[in-house]
């Protein structure tokens, strides 16, 4: 008499309620493995007891379609078509808050989790991380380029029309302002303090040999390549500095 092994992998692929082509078993293995494969995968997932405690405490599951719990058992089930339709949406909606963390028994990270399928679903150029990024781009330009993510002259009333009434109010003299301030980095308003031009080109290089750049690529062609064409006269000016430290060497 045999007796069948029970597992808790959903081995079944395929919707058959949906009229969209489902998407190949190999990228959807390829997709969970580079989740599974994070050195943090196996430290923020230990288990489910599916008691929901999760849920019940989540700012996002009382106003989104998203439910920590969900995330968990899609994880630990391996149900790879789950986790490729809940990236398409639903990781987008936590907060961060790692409320979940605190809370679960199991001492699970659904929050951790959902990070890395973020992580992955940008490594993969999915259409909901560009769609999710996109606003920010220029604060991405701003941050990278600059190494600030906000400026003082970014806070006008043209900019900030949804603040209401009030933001009318903000018409100070910023420049006269800032070069009141004792701190010479911070007599600027085009950005919040100024980042000399070592400091930028070390900036990038850490964007760039951590993969951060890449990623960027892959999400949005055209804000790379403005950044790298900032990012390269930058290290030029570097060089020209260096070469021009080298030559007052060597006169003296």
């Amino acid at each position: 008499m045999s007796h069948s092994t029970a597992t808790r992998i959903q081995d079944f692929i395929g919707d058959p309620v949906s009229q969209a082509p489902p998407v190949p078993r190999a990228k959807l293995e390829e997709i969970f493995n580079d989740i599974q494969g994070d050195l943090r995968f196996d430290h923020e997932l230990n288990g489910c007891l599916n008691c929901g405690i999760c849920t019940a405490t989540c700012p996002a599951a009382h106003y989104y379609d998203f439910s920590p719990r969900e995330i968990v058992q899609l994880l630990w089930t391996e149900n790879l078509e789950g986790i490729y339709d809940a990236m398409q949406e639903k990781i987008w909606a936590c907060a961060q808050c790692y409320t979940c963390a605190a809370r679960c028994p199991f001492k699970n990270s659904p929050g951790g989790l959902v990070m890395m399928m973020r992580e992955v679903s940008i490594k993969h150029g999915m259409q909901s991380a560009k769609d999710v990024l996109r606003p920010f781009s220029r604060v991405m330009l701003k941050l990278i380029s600059t190494g600030n993510q906000l400026a003082p002259d970014m806070i006008n009333p043209d900019h900030f029309a949804d603040w209401g009434p009030n933001i009318s109010k903000v018409d100070a003299p910023l420049k006269l302002l800032r070069k009141a301030i004792p701190m010479a980095t911070l007599n600027t308003t085009d950005t919040a303090w100024e980042v000399n031009l070592k400091t930028s080109v070390e900036l990038y290089t850490i964007w760039e040999m951590t993969g951060v750049l890449g990623q960027l690529e892959t999400i949005d062609e055209n804000l790379f390549d403005v950044i790298t064409d900032i990012m390269e006269e930058k290290r030029d000016d570097w060089q020209d500095f260096l070469d021009e430290q080298d030559d007052e060497d060597d006169d003296a």
